[in-house]
């Protein structure tokens, strides 16, 4: 059906750097033209916010649900890595996050996923190899090379890596970057590969040493990885050379805000507004080839109108000339999807998590490695301490806050392995979930046996999911896609995980998503210690202990 109608406002010329009053003439989805007016209301017209990096899966959401919720934040678009989704089914499960995007009016801009597994070191529930890789890249709905996480292999021309970077070149699509920490001449092999983009910088000085390369800086800012206080000086100091993104973000966090809320930060900060809308609507368009345009004559009707330029409050969301947001209401239907999974886990007892004090690894002090979790980081530190022994068995400890955590291979029949993580702060009970990258084996940390065992099986019985227990009760949330998303409307799974979250929260942590850190502690390409089904991992040897 065509559709024609005039919108007007103070008009938003981010790249010309001016905002004046206008009127825009949208026909069937087009922006046919843009005329100077007089008395244009004072709401700003402007080109609507893109994630230029996130796994639509951290949200728990179908991609059709993260659409309903995101809108009403003046998000139309995302850069997703179905990453998370392809390590549990392959390439079906690629194709299930199209499928499904595609039957609602939100643009999702999917990669390639370039490390399914990440490591040698975990068990993915598939792999997928650099001529997959080069098939995906050759279909018109997958944008870029995502993330290429394995840089220990780009830096030592790994045969396999080169070829996916080569066919992300050879399909004119560019290659994501993932490299923590690195600098110097190891950041300059890494980035002459062909890698154009890094989410991972936690200071200032990396993310300076990257741009000096070349490289562009995507500012992080999820519910578990916050580097935006970090970094935010970068939009000013390299306004075309930044974008803004969240990677990760939990369905309560994306309720109340997404990209909209980090330029709100950036303007209170004193950040150029324009530098801001230029990193957040605009250099992803560029830097990806995207279709949305930029809200310029000719270009699609994505488009939001907002409040102001300081709050960002958005009071409607256009997507291909479509009004799918109004002041606060999502006009996105929900829509009915079925599962697709991959889960064959037994349940445990407790015995299966005990650990023998004798075989575990230790110093000639007899101090163990512990893995130190820091909220707002997917970075940990290995901490050298002396372990609690009872009975010959090594135990939780709440008193140093030092808890026993698990990783339980959910692809076939394997024992659990265990270890011990720092600052989750439980004083009594467990949580668990299924939700733990990159291969999303069964994660869990508590402080007794009991409490661990129950909230594993209370995942397990749900073939996905995350759960908490403590003294009087158990709560779980079924996650039955890859035991990562649910299909239910998206405001009762956010309400849901809001409950849940509160529940871990109360057992004692201090951490600000307690999940989201949990989900991390598997992840082995982020130094310094972590855990995978096949044992503890030393981020910086990137070995097995």
């Amino acid at each position: 059906m065509e559709t024609s109608y005039m919108l007007s406002g103070q008009y938003v010329d981010i790249l010309g750097k001016q905002i004046f009053p206008a009127t825009l003439t949208i026909n069937n989805g087009i922006i046919d033209n843009i005329v100077p007016c007089e008395n244009a209301p004072m709401n700003y017209i402007m080109p609507g916010f893109i994630d230029s990096h996130v796994h639509i899966e951290s949200s728990m959401l179908i991609p059709s649900s993260f659409a309903r919720l995101a809108v009403v934040h003046g998000t139309i678009g995302t850069i997703s890595d179905p990453h998370e989704i392809a390590n549990v089914c392959g390439v079906d499960g690629v194709h299930y996050m199209i499928d499904n995007g595609k039957k609602v009016p939100f643009h999702f801009f999917f990669g390639a996923p370039s490390c399914v597994p990440a490591t040698i070191f975990e068990t993915a529930g598939a792999s997928i190899d650099s001529s997959q890789v080069a098939e995906l890249l050759t279909n018109n709905d997958i944008y870029y090379l995502s993330e290429m996480m394995n840089f220990p292999g780009v830096l030592f021309k790994d045969e396999e890596v080169m070829k996916k970077i080569s066919a992300a070149h050879k399909a004119g699509k560019p290659v994501d970057g993932h490299a923590p920490g690195l600098m110097g001449d190891a950041a300059k092999q890494y980035i002459q590969a062909g890698i154009s983009t890094d989410h991972e910088c936690f200071t200032i000085e990396e993310a300076v040493d990257k741009l000096s390369l070349g490289m562009k800086i995507l500012i992080r800012e999820g519910s578990a990885a916050k580097n935006f206080e970090a970094l935010y000086e970068l939009l000013d100091d390299h306004p075309h050379m930044t974008m803004l993104c969240s990677d990760d973000k939990h369905p309560d966090s994306l309720l109340d805000g997404h990209i909209n809320t980090l330029c709100a930060r950036a303007v209170a900060k004193g950040i150029d507004v324009f530098n801001v809308l230029r990193a957040a609507c605009i250099n992803p368009v560029i830097h990806y080839k995207l279709p949305t345009g930029q809200a310029l004559v000719g270009d699609p009707a994505n488009m939001i109108v907002v409040e102001d330029l300081v709050s960002f409050k958005v009071k409607q969301t256009y997507i291909n000339g479509v009004l799918v947001a109004e002041n606060g209401q999502s006009l996105i239907p929900i829509v009915k999807e079925k599962t697709i999974n991959q889960f064959d886990a037994a349940l445990i007892s407790e015995t299966d998590i005990q650990l023998n004090s004798a075989q575990y690894p230790h110093n000639q002090e007899g101090a163990i490695p512990v893995i130190e979790a820091i909220d707002g980081q997917l970075i940990t530190h290995c901490q050298w301490m002396q372990p609690t022994i009872q009975n010959n068995q090594l135990i939780s400890n709440t008193n140093n806050d030092v808890l026993k955590i698990v990783v339980y291979n959910r692809y076939f029949n394997a024992s659990p392995k265990i270890a011990f993580i720092k600052n989750f702060g439980f004083q009594q009970g467990a949580i668990a979930s299924t939700v733990a990258h990159d291969s999303h084996n069964v994660i869990a940390v508590g402080v007794d046996d009991e409490s661990m065992v129950k909230a594993i099986n209370l995942v397990i019985t749900e073939k996905g999911g995350i759960s908490c227990v403590n003294r009087k009760e158990t709560k779980v949330l079924g996650l039955p896609v890859a035991g990562l998303m649910s299909v239910e409307d998206p405001y009762i799974v956010a309400d849901a995980y809001t409950q849940i979250d509160l529940m871990a929260k109360s057992l004692g942590s201090k951490l600000s998503a307690p999940f989201m850190t949990l989900s991390f502690m598997a992840l082995l390409v982020i130094p310094h210690l972590k855990l995978s089904d096949k044992g503890l991992f030393d981020g910086d040897e990137f070995k097995l202990f």
